[in-house]
């Protein structure tokens, strides 16, 4: 494993967040409203919060964070490793008035010595869109998960499907339709090394901070090491959309979402809701 790992991904991310507080970032125009959207896939699933204690793990500009409570959270802790990142959050925490979001600088992985006073207190934690590849220890997210869950509290989690993820390189090949073609082994089991000066959200953008390094993850991998530390899954949905244009050919549906251009091709998400034993 590449000892810089973590220092290559936050100066990357640290980099990203002034590009995503930009004219061509996130549409923050809902939580500076007073009512934060998720995306359509979350909208759909995750239910009421009102009255919950939510920890956001990976929060990066804390939107969701602010989103949820909006929605009545009782509490919303974000945790993210970029202090820039944690910075932005709390400044725009303090400009839409939500009191009941805070945000605490940490790598998820180290997020229960960071809080060691949270243990079993929230009821659930939430968790979204490119979060696990960027974190080499599977089994060590899933017991962060489970120390923060009460017994009976639930992770809900969407991401890339890691099936689509074979597909997501910045040198991707595209077959004669224009669809990715796969060019990371689903089974990899050694660090992704990445040299992309692109952002995802805005296009005209270049970064200084180029080389980032993440790690694939089979479904598998991450079920299993959720059952390792105590969840089970309740519910599992694979989509067909995503919540970014992971693909030069991905279009944009009704609800903003970007998807295959003609019909259903692969994945393109995954979500699920577990729950920690106990309750």
């Amino acid at each position: 494993m590449d000892a810089n790992w973590r220092a290559l991904n936050r100066a990357n991310w640290d980099e990203r967040v002034p590009i995503h507080l930009g004219p061509r970032g996130y549409d923050l125009s809902s939580q500076r409203a007073g009512r934060g959207r998720l995306d359509a896939i979350v909208e759909a699933e995750l239910g009421l919060v009102a009255g919950m204690r939510v920890l956001h793990l990976q929060s990066h500009l804390g939107d969701d964070s602010i989103a949820l409570a909006q929605r009545g959270a009782a509490e919303v802790v974000g945790v993210d490793f970029s202090p820039a990142a944690v910075a932005a959050a709390t400044a725009l925490a303090a400009e839409c008035g939500a009191p009941n979001a805070r945000f605490v600088l940490s790598d998820v992985l180290e997020a229960p010595a960071a809080l060691p006073d949270e243990a079993a207190r929230f009821d659930l934690v939430f968790t979204s869109w490119g979060t696990v590849c960027w974190l080499p220890d599977i089994a060590a997210w899933a017991r962060s998960v489970a120390f923060f869950l009460k017994p009976g509290g639930a992770l809900y989690f969407a991401d890339a499907h890691p099936l689509i993820r074979c597909f997501d390189a910045p040198d991707g090949r595209l077959d004669e339709a224009g669809r990715p073609l796969p060019v990371i082994p689903y089974f990899e089991r050694a660090p992704l090394h990445f040299d992309d000066a692109t952002d995802y959200m805005d296009a005209a953008a270049r970064l200084a901070n180029t080389r980032t390094v993440e790690w694939m993850h089979t479904l598998s991998d991450i079920l299993g090491a959720l059952r390792e530390a105590g969840l089970r899954l309740d519910w599992l949905r694979e989509h067909p959309r995503i919540a970014w244009r992971m693909f030069p050919n991905l279009v944009r549906d009704a609800e903003g979402m970007w998807t295959w251009p003609d019909r259903p091709w692969l994945p393109l998400a995954v979500s699920f809701r577990a729950v920690r034993d106990g309750g």
